[in-house]
């Protein structure tokens, strides 16, 4: 049985996560860069849907003074994202105890700068994503930046079958199992609820941030900034 909401165990997720997900490091990068251009000064930084630490672990360095929140609804990434840290400063690093998006209201302590979701938010039906976005906008800080990263819908029937086919695809040639390219087929519309960009952009407008851009687009992954 999973211990978390994607299609691995925490343990293995570092290894599989680039063979399903095009360019997943890039997604990572491309979230860095931006906010080395729209908030390099910032001091507090909540990476929520954290997993394994991936992102956090980049930036770092990029950010020497920087403190660090990191939340997830997985005990096990947790576990994995504090092993990936270990040999960082602990006063930069505060691992939040086992929370979704939509509960941290209350637990981070500070006011954060920046707030990164990462692959995150799809993973909840439409009332869940409002309301992790809505708590995403009421822990930011005024003028900061909410910087996010989901799997998108396509606009039409033929789009969305021609991008599903093209990301199966791409997991086959990467080298996973016609059966495990099969099961995560499948996953659409039962494990994860994508909506189309248009439908992001109005989520993130009618939550109340001023400024709402998509930065970043590939097959079917998409990442939006929005700041309040």
């Amino acid at each position: 049985m999973n211990d978390n909401s994607t299609p691995y165990h925490a343990a293995d997720y570092d290894c599989d996560v680039v063979k399903t997900i095009p360019f997943y490091h890039q997604l990572h990068t491309e979230a860095i860069d931006l906010v080395r251009t729209v908030r390099p000064g910032v001091t507090a930084w909540l990476d929520t849907g954290c997993g394994t630490g991936y992102l956090v672990e980049q930036a770092l360095p990029v950010f020497p003074g920087t403190r660090f929140f990191l939340a997830d609804p997985s005990a096990g990434m947790l576990e994995r994202a504090g092993a990936r840290l270990s040999g960082f400063p602990t006063e930069r690093l505060h691992f939040l105890a086992p929370l979704r998006s939509e509960e941290l209201v209350g637990a981070v302590g500070e006011t954060p700068q920046v707030i990164s979701a990462i692959q995150s938010h799809h993973y909840g039906g439409e009332d869940a994503r409002r309301r992790a976005t809505r708590v995403c906008h009421q822990l930011l800080e005024p003028g900061g930046i909410y910087v996010t990263f989901e799997n998108f819908r396509p606009a039409t029937l033929k789009g969305v079958e021609t991008a599903l086919e093209r990301w199966l695809s791409f997991q086959r040639t990467a080298g996973r199992s016609s059966e495990a390219v099969e099961k995560h087929r499948l996953r659409f519309d039962r494990n994860y609820f994508p909506i189309t960009v248009a439908e992001h952009l109005e989520l993130l407008r009618n939550t109340g941030f001023s400024t709402v851009e998509v930065f970043w687009l590939s097959q079917m992954q998409v990442g939006f900034y929005a700041i309040k």
